[in-house]
């Protein structure tokens, strides 16, 4: 077993990477950074000016706002002025109502709010935003993470300034060094009262899967899955319900639900790929809570340990590392050891590496649905002691070797390619 400090260290990092969130966290953190400019400034703004990185721009055009009826930034922004709060973090427009979303349609229909890309060199994910009333202006930086607030001022005081200290997410998560088989002995030989916080993101998940079953969010995709197409082409199984359940939760969160998520490195997505397909596989074998508690901290667990690298934002689809995740987590629940968790993960490199993130929006249900289903054959197929080997592609011998490769890929490799990827979206 780890030492204690270890895994107090650990369980710190847990609970700071899963965490709750309500809409796609990318506009909902320019929400957060515009909450906090209009506190400092003291008053209703006249006008916000909002500067972002590409990433953050990216993620942040085509996605359904929780309580509007409307997409993209334009209403995230205005919303935060009239209703976020700062101290809520990534649920800070948890009091939206159908009045204040009139309010901010006035706003944008004054041309009080201004959103351009950021000029010259910033981190990947890099907000910040301008509150002017009057004579009066406040500034907000966050940069690096969702709820990083590097960068304070108003009337010229600076209240707060780390602009200068770098804030990549390998840095701010290097405060624990992880490896694959460090995550594998801290989610199986941890006393199990120190993990079990991990069951609110069964809650929340599970809940807003539920919910949208009910309704018409997003593409309606698990409901799809889950309604006739499953009697007529998938059959009733374990596989269709991880899959519904999955994009159902994904459906509601892009489609603009007022539904909070348990999020996994500032992404919703990632929190729903990381817990649902868990969840389902181990209510529908009947497996004891002490294992699923296991199993989901070595999902999320393997989540944060791909991401120290990978970063927050990049060309690589997040539903790419989630499902890595998950597929740990299945195949320990399917009674795999370190060993089959380590060909699963080398299993999903080799398969899903390259799927790129074109931004967040309704048909991101879509590539969750994809991932889950690759996870459960990587999972089936290391139980069966079958692994794509160090021969073919990028996969080594050494798992931690293969998830180095896959996120060097997606955090350099894939660089000019999102810049394409922008180029067309803000193109067409």
């Amino acid at each position: 077993m780890l030492p204690i400090e270890t895994r107090n260290e650990i369980i710190k990092l847990l609970k700071r990477e899963v965490v709750p969130a309500m809409g796609c966290t990318e506009p909902v953190a320019v929400s957060l950074c515009t909450a906090k400019a209009v506190e400092l400034l003291g008053s209703v703004p006249q006008h916000i000016d909002v500067k972002l990185s590409p990433n953050v721009l990216k993620n942040a055009m085509g996605v359904g706002i929780p309580g509007t009826g409307m997409i993209g930034l334009p209403i995230a922004v205005a919303l935060g002025a009239i209703v976020g709060r700062s101290e809520y973090s990534l649920e800070v427009l948890k009091d939206t109502t159908p009045q204040s979303v009139e309010q901010g349609k006035r706003m944008i229909e004054e041309n009080r709010i201004n959103v351009a890309l950021k000029e010259g060199a910033c981190d990947i994910l890099y907000i910040e935003v301008e509150a002017i009333a009057e004579t009066d202006r406040a500034v907000a930086v966050i940069s690096g993470s969702h709820t990083n607030f590097v960068f304070l001022q108003r009337n010229g005081e600076v209240l707060l300034d780390n602009s200068k200290v770098s804030n990549s997410v390998k840095e701010a998560a290097a405060d624990v060094e992880l490896t694959m088989s460090k995550v594998w002995e801290f989610a199986t030989e941890t006393p199990i009262e120190e993990l079990d916080f991990i069951l609110e993101a069964r809650k929340l998940n599970k809940n807003a899967a539920e919910e949208s079953l009910k309704g018409e969010w997003g593409h309606c995709l698990g409901r799809i899955i889950s309604g006739d197409a499953r009697n007529k082409v998938f059959g009733d199984t374990v596989f269709t319900r991880m899959v519904s359940y999955t994009s159902a939760a994904c459906d509601a969160r892009m489609g603009g639900a007022q539904i909070p998520v348990m999020s996994n490195s500032g992404s919703g997505n990632q929190g729903i790929a990381s817990t649902l397909p868990v969840v389902v596989y181990a209510e529908e074998t009947n497996a004891d809570e002490e294992h699923l508690i296991r199993a989901l901290v070595l999902s999320h667990l393997t989540v944060i340990y791909i991401k120290q690298s990978l970063g927050r934002l990049s060309a690589l689809c997040g539903c790419v590392v989630a499902s890595t995740g998950s597929s740990c987590g299945v195949t320990y629940l399917m009674g795999g050891g370190y060993n089959e968790v380590a060909m699963a993960v080398k299993n999903m490199v080799a398969n899903l590496t390259g799927v790129i993130c074109d931004g967040a929006k309704p048909s991101c249900a879509l590539k969750l649905a994809s991932a889950v289903s690759t996870a459960l054959f990587s999972s089936v197929m290391a139980m069966e002691h079958h692994c794509v080997t160090s021969l073919e592609g990028i996969v080594d011998d050494d798992v931690d070797k293969s998830i180095c490769n896959l996120t060097s890929i997606g955090a350099r490799g894939m660089q000019q390619t999102d810049k394409m990827i922008l180029d067309i979206m803000t193109n067409k």
